[in-house]
Formats: structure tokens, C-alpha cells, sequence
């Protein structure tokens, strides 16, 4: 839809407000004492009904708005993820590199210091998650992301101007931290910010799609390694690659500048009007459009039932929130996905390839991007299958298929013995198996378990917490994922085959804690997922079961479940949160005490003798049962 079109349609509804507005007018102002309905907020809060009301565009970003503006968001994520993907693939095909080891000799045949300067970079990752923990809320998602872009491009160009004689190895690893700190912030942030921005209905499309181009990065790295081995100048063979990431960083960075801020982040900073300019620009529509100011209510009564302000104390709080069980759901989906084995197998291939096959480096490196292009391929399959199969389906036949594969490959190469130097030539023929053990890990691996840890985090936690809550599992992810990397060469070196055999294992022990404790959020908005752990808490059932038993709701559906389970104190939105309720002494201190999630109900006897409870709670069964088993 054009911008000329838009306006147009607004000019149209504008005017038929308008003429709704004047004819009902005197109806108005006698029934002023009723309480505003969300279908009726747009035009109490932006018309009088005795003048005409101004007229109220939707704001551009870029000259884009509704679907295009979407698009546009999604690009902008997808390439901050792409930028990971390179940087987690691009050091698997220099660490080794001839022209890299002659240059910091600290690397050549020394598989700790190898070791050491791959994993840095987690650990980099690791400070920059902690630090969108401690400051994530406070600076926004848009400025994080901007900020983390900006940080990576700074670590590359230290790794690239590392130079004999002024201490390289040291200036290198400095730099690497860095990129690695740059990094953590994005992807603490992008995937909270693409849910954000989200409508239910593509939510996970988009986000797997973010979470499927790590591959295409990796991909593209693997193959910007092997073309630099035909330059005649070696410093090209890792100066290259390494510089290359600059592309990405600044598209990141640039474009971010020109893009909106997450509309429940603004709205959670009490930043009312800006967000509610950026809903209405995302959905296309006029501000004072229903569906917009519909979107508002439902976002402002989860804000309302989390409470203001998310202190580090609030992960770790139950209840009808259950803060810390979707803090611990959404970090173990981050732990599984690095200790299944993804990283052992993506750097083990190529030793895999020269040691057992006895393949040159060149067509090692061939070999690898040519795995790296499958995982590329088969990780955009979740992109049709995210939102009709669902994510649960996707966690567990993932799981069972990484499962086989590793059993595939473990028993493939016990030919080989302990230690590869041990092969003989059936050996070498019976390790071929284990190659396709790992291509067959890694197709699995990029179609379900690549893009699910980043999008699940981010739709399983509550707006409160869930900026800080997704920081915690993204450093669960580099905190294991440097684990991994560092303990997979020593494993191998020490029970080789078996090594397969222990991650065999660990990916069955996933399946009964995925089947028994990931519920699923196929379809549900962000304020739907919230009614589901109410329920499961106040009903007293599985968490899984409270999803399946729960109907798809639309925003009218969120608002009466929210009642019922009592997360949401008003509807009326058009001031700020608890203004509308002021006025009344009983809704106010029952909005207060709910505030503060304390289980206490004063009762205070009226002067006929009859109970001082409020209607609602004596004869809402649901809130009796809330207070006895909130603690």
C-alpha cells in the first residue's frame, strides 16, 4: 500500500468519525458517568464531541509504514544475525591457516592457544549479554542494537590492524573480545525487538528466519575463506574475512538509526504517545484507528498486571507471572541447543576430512562450505514449518533426529579407534559414515534447533522481565557455547568416537523435559502466552496442558481472560496507567495491592454488618484460589 493510499483511507475514516462523533454528541454528554469501552476509546481520547477533531497521521520511517515498514525491521534484524553467523564460522577456516600461524606463531601447533583464541569470543559475547542484563532496559532495544553494532565494528578493525613488532597476538585477542562484546549485545537484543515489532501471526516466521541466516553467515564465510587461499598476498588469507564483517556491522548500525523503537518498550517507559504513533505505523492505520488503540489496551494491561519496573528480584518470582520458570524454559532452550553438539560438529568436520580421510586442506575447506551450503538450505525449511507445525513438534522431532545422527556417527567411527593416528584404510573407508553422521546433524540441527532457542526465549517471557530474562539465556548460550569449544578437541583427543556417544546421550535426556515442560505458543500473541502460565498456575495444571486447553484468543479474548485470571485493572487507556482509576478510592488500592503480587485481602466490615470484600472477589472463585497458593 503507498503512502498516497494510506492517506487517503485515513481521510476517509477520519471523516466518518468525525460525523459519528457530532451526531452523538448530546448522547455523550448525557452518559458521561459510563465507564469508555475500547471500541469507543479512539474517539474519546483524540475527539470533542461540540468540534471537529484534528486529523492525525501515522508517522513514516524511511517513507515505509504497515507491511513494508515490517519488512523493513525484519532485514534490518536478519542482518545482524547474518553478521553472527559469518563471525562464528569465519575463524573455523583460519585458526589452522599456514599465513595465520606464521603470523602469531603463539597458534601454530598449539591446539590450547587455538582453542583459546576461537573461544574468546564467546567470552566476549558472554560480557556483552551481562551488559544488556544490568543496562538493556534502561538504554531500549533500538539504541542496544545500534550501540552493539558500532562495538563489533571497532573489534575488527583492531583484529585487522593487528602488526608484527607492537605485540599482534595480544592487540588480535583484544580485539576478538570486543567483536565478541558487540555481538552479545545484538543478539541479547534483536530477537526481543523482532517479537516486539511482531504480530502474532508471523511472529516466529520472522524470527526464524533471523535465527536461519546464522547459517547463511557461516555459509558465507566458509566461502570467503576458501576463495582467500588463491591470493598471492597471505595476510589476505585472514585480513580479508575478518574485514569483510565491517559490511554487515554498518548496515546494522545505519539503518537501526532510521527504524522505530519497540512499541511496548516505549510503553513500559510510560512513553505513551510515541508508542502509540509506532503501533499505528506498524499496523498501517490512523493512531485513534480501533485495532491500534485495541493493540494498546492489550499491551498496557500486561504492563499493568507485571507491575512498573523489572528489578533483577522479579525473575525469581512465581505466581500467576511465573517469572522464573519462564526465565528457566526459555535459558535451558539455549543450554540444549550447545550442548547437543552443534559446535563440535561444525569444528570437528574438517580435522574429520585431513586426519581420518586423508583429504588436502584446500578440498577440506571445500567440503566444509559445501556442509556450510546444506546448512544454509535446510535451515530455511523452518520457515514454512515454524507456524504449522509449531514449536514443540519442531523441539522434539529436532531432538530425535540429532539423536540418530550422532548415533550414526559415533558407530561409524569406532573403526577408528581411540585415536586417529591408530586408522587403518577400512577405518579411513568406515569414517565416511561418519561424515554423513555429521552432514545429516548439521541439516537437522539448521531446520529446528538454529532458529527455535532465539525465538522461543523471547515469546515464553512477560514484558516485565522479558528484556533482562532473554539477556539471561542468550548467556546461557555463549557461556556453554565456550564450554563446548574448549572441551570438544580434549574429548576428542581422549575418547574420540565417544565423544559422539556422550552428546548421543545428552540429546535424549532433552526429550522429557521438552515434552513435559515447553508449552506451545504457535499462533498466541505475547499477552496470550501470559493467560496461559495464569492459568496453568491458578488451575492448577500443566503448563503444556494450559496451552492446548486454551482457545485461540483475539485481543477482546485477552482482555476477558485477563479479568477473570485478574492481570488487567482498567480498561481505559487513553491516559496513563492507574490515572483512569483515581477517581475510585476501591479501584485504586485494588490496583496498588495487586501491583505488589502481596496474597492479602483487607477486609473492612461496612456498617450494616455485611462483608467489606468487593463483588469480584467473593465471587470469583479463581482469585480465592490465586491468594491461597501465591506463595
Amino acid at each position: 500500500m503507498s503512502v498516497k493510499s494510506n492517506t487517503d483511507a485515513i481521510d476517509k475514516y477520519d471523516g466518518v468519525a468525525n460525523a459519528n462523533d457530532a451526531a452523538n454528541g448530546g448522547e455523550k454528554a448525557l452518559n458521561n458517568d459510563q465507564p469508555t469501552t475500547h471500541e469507543n476509546a479512539a474517539a474519546d481520547s483524540s475527539d470533542e464531541s461540540t468540534q471537529p477533531a484534528t486529523k492525525k497521521h501515522m508517522r513514516t520511517y524511511m517513507g515505509l509504514t504497515g507491511r513494508r515498514l515490517n519488512i523493513a525491521i525484519s532485514v534490518v534484524a536478519t542482518n545482524g544475525f547474518l553478521l553472527f553467523g559469518f563471525d562464528q564460522g569465519v575463524m573455523s577456516g583460519i585458526i589452522t591457516d599456514p599465513a595465520f600461524n606464521d603470523y602469531f606463531p603463539a597458534t601454530k601447533d598449539n591446539s590450547t592457544v587455538q582453542g583459546i583464541t576461537t573461544g574468546i569470543y564467546e567470552i566476549g559475547c558472554l560480557f556483552g549479554a551481562v551488559f544488556i542484563l544490568c543496562f538493556g532496559e534502561w538504554l531500549g532495544r533500538r539504541r542496544s542494537c545500534i550501540i552493539g553494532g558500532w562495538v563489533m565494528i571497532l573489534g575488527v578493525v583492531i583484529q585487522v590492524a593487528s602488526m608484527t613488532g607492537h605485540m599482534p597476538f595480544v592487540q588480535f585477542m583484544v580485539g576478538r573480545t570486543i567483536t565478541g562484546v558487540g555481538n552479545g549485545m545484538n543478539t541479547s537484543t534483536i530477537p526481543t525487538y523482532q517479537a516486539e515489532c511482531s504480530k502474532s501471526s508471523n511472529r516466529g516466521l520472522l524470527i526464524c528466519i533471523e535465527g536461519a541466516t546464522i547459517a547463511f553467515g557461516t555459509m558465507i564465510a566458509y566461502w570467503i575463506n576458501y576463495g582467500s587461499q588463491f591470493s598471492d598476498n597471505p595476510s589476505v588469507h585472514w585480513r580479508w574475512p575478518i574485514a569483510f564483517q565491517i559490511v554487515f556491522g554498518l548496515f546494522l548500525s545505519v539503518i537501526m538509526v532510521f527504524l522505530p523503537e519497540s512499541p511496548r518498550w516505549l510503553l513500559s517507559r510510560e512513553r505513551y504517545e510515541e508508542g502509540e504513533s509506532v503501533l499505528a505505523s506498524l499496523h498501517g492505520r490512523d493512531t485513534h484507528h480501533p485495532e491500534v488503540q485495541q493493540q494498546k489496551a492489550v499491551i498496557m494491561d500486561s504492563i499493568r498486571s507485571a507491575g512498573k519496573g523489572a528489578s533483577f528480584s522479579s525473575l525469581f518470582t512465581g505466581g500467576k507471572s511465573q517469572h522464573t520458570r519462564r526465565m528457566l524454559v526459555g535459558s535451558s532452550a539455549q543450554l540444549f541447543q550447545q550442548i547437543g553438539g552443534c559446535n563440535a560438529v561444525i569444528y570437528y568436520l574438517p580435522v574429520l576430512l585431513e586426519e581420518s580421510l586423508g583429504q588436502t586442506r584446500k578440498i577440506s575447506l571445500v567440503v566444509a562450505a559445501v556442509n556450510a551450503t546444506c546448512y544454509a538450505a535446510f535451515s530455511t525449511t523452518s520457515w514454512f514449518l515454524i507456524e504449522r507445525v509449531g514449536r514443540r513438534n519442531l523441539f522434539l522431532w529436532g531432538t530425535i533426529g540429532q539423536c540418530l545422527a550422532m548415533v550414526i556417527t559415533f558407530a561409524t567411527l569406532i573403526p577408528s579407534g581411540i585415536k586417529q593416528e591408530e586408522t587403518t584404510a577400512e577405518a579411513k573407508q568406515a569414517a565416511k559414515g561418519g561424515v554423513f553422521g555429521l552432514f545429516l546433524f548439521i541439516i537437522v540441527f539448521g531446520a529446528t534447533w538454529l532458529p527455535l532457542p532465539w525465538l522461543y526465549p523471547a515469546e515464553v517471557n512477560p514484558i516485565k522481565t522479558r528484556g533482562k530474562a532473554n539477556a539471561i539465556s542468550t548467556c546461557t548460550n555463549w557461556l556453554f557455547n565456550f564450554v563446548v569449544v574448549m572441551v570438544t578437541p580434549i574429548m576428542i583427543a581422549n575418547i574420540g568416537w565417544a565423544t559422539y556417544l556422550v552428546f548421543a546421550i545428552i540429546n535424549a535426556c532433552f526429550l522429557p523435559v521438552i515434552f513435559f515442560f515447553y508449552p506451545e505458543t504457535q499462533g498466541r500473541s505475547l499477552e496470550e502466552i501470559d493467560i496461559i502460565f495464569a492459568k496453568g498456575f491458578v488451575e492448577d495444571m500443566s503448563y503444556v496442558r494450559a496451552s492446548n486447553e486454551l482457545p485461540m484468543l483475539d485481543d477482546k479474548g485477552v482482555e476477558d481472560y485477563a479479568r477473570q485470571y485478574d492481570l488487567g485493572f482498567d480498561t481505559n487507556f487513553t491516559t496513563g496507567p492507574g490515572e483512569a482509576d483515581k477517581h475510585s478510592l476501591k479501584n485504586f488500592l485494588t490496583a496498588k495491592y495487586r501491583s505488589l503480587n502481596v496474597p492479602l485481602v483487607v477486609v473492612i466490615p461496612r456498617s450494616d454488618g455485611s462483608s467489606g470484600y468487593p463483588p469480584e472477589l467473593t465471587s470469583n472463585p479463581i482469585s480465592s484460589k490465586a491468594g491461597a497458593n501465591m506463595a
